[in-house]
């Protein structure tokens, strides 16, 4: 049974909060400018809650929660969509999404509109609202959410070696230049339990869990993943040369089953292990360097605003 809430989602919002990440704009008084010219569109108000070095979205949101806000948009990397979701679990506030950053992950996953702000306010305000799962990582005692995946080894390397202005140039290119600095590193060992089952692998290079499956440019690495199905999927690579990289590559791009070098299953819980420790991120965000990672699903945790249902 899918999160999908295929009836109108009820009264038109009457105030939007926008958390925006300042650092992902040129011009913020353009940006301001353009959300307050869509508020006056929309016959709703706009209210701009600015992110900081010490907080990427997480007080803003509870800001605009206690303010009464019908909807709380991310407006940033896929960090400041992270940042508002983690607050709004639970809550049954909607989250909107609008688009800024590289990444934009989870607009693409849930077919959001990510060509401009103007299609995507429209969605805020005229969309429906659908219930997804969020995914939970447990790591140094602390807890983070993330709507699309989580990775540990190359894939968090490849986050933590993108320069933030090297994104803004050239966009997603940046990570396949990340990447192709580290494939040849070595790997790691990995004792997991994945709902109950013991699972020993001694060479893993990258190790990703998801609750939806699709990475800049249409790139599905977990094709099988459904974002409100109560469960996550986990894709282990093990390539140890290039051109075993590039059967990788050639298996995820054009949809083929699991390889020598790649295995995907689902589950709702996993306890890793990694030797040595290795890099850990959600959503992009690069948290720290772990050896013990604990992941876990909470389904229908999250309501986002999504498209309406074409007729």
């Amino acid at each position: 049974m899918t999160g999908i809430d295929e009836t109108p989602s009820g009264d038109a919002p009457a105030l939007v909060a926008v958390v925006v990440n300042p650092t992902k704009f040129d011009d913020l008084a353009e940006v301001r400018q353009e959300l307050s010219r869509l508020g006056v569109d929309h016959d709703v108000e706009v209210r701009l809650l600015e992110t900081t070095e010490d907080d990427p979205g997480f007080g803003q949101t509870r800001e605009a929660v206690a303010a009464g806000a019908d909807v709380v948009c991310a407006l940033g990397g896929d960090g400041t969509v992270r940042a508002v979701a983690e607050v709004l679990v639970g809550t049954g506030v909607p989250l909107g999404l609008l688009p800024g950053g590289t990444g934009n992950l989870l607009a693409r996953n849930l077919e959001v509109p990510i060509s401009g702000l103007t299609e995507a306010m429209a969605v805020v305000v005229e969309g429906r609202n659908r219930t997804i799962d969020v995914g939970w990582l447990e790591v140094e005692g602390a807890r983070h959410a993330f709507t699309v995946m989580a990775g540990l080894g190359l894939d968090a390397t490849i986050m933590d070696d993108a320069p933030e202005a090297v994104k803004n140039r050239v966009g997603w290119a940046a990570y396949a230049v990340a990447a192709a600095k580290h494939l040849r590193e070595d790997g790691f060992a990995v004792s997991a339990t994945v709902d109950g089952e013991a699972v020993e692998v001694p060479d893993v290079r990258t190790l990703v869990v998801g609750s939806c499956g699709t990475l800049t440019g249409g790139i599905e690495l977990l094709p099988d993943a459904v974002i409100d199905d109560g469960e996550l999927d986990l894709a282990i690579l093990t390539p140890t040369s290039l051109t075993e990289w590039l059967g990788v590559a050639g298996r995820v791009l054009t949809g083929r089953d699991d390889g020598p070098t790649i295995e995907r299953r689902r589950c709702r819980e996993v306890s890793l292990h990694a030797d040595p420790a290795q890099q850990v991120e959600v959503d992009g965000d690069v948290l720290t360097e772990a050896s013990e990672v604990r992941v876990s699903v909470q389904p229908g945790a999250l309501v986002v605003r999504v498209p309406q249902v074409p007729q």
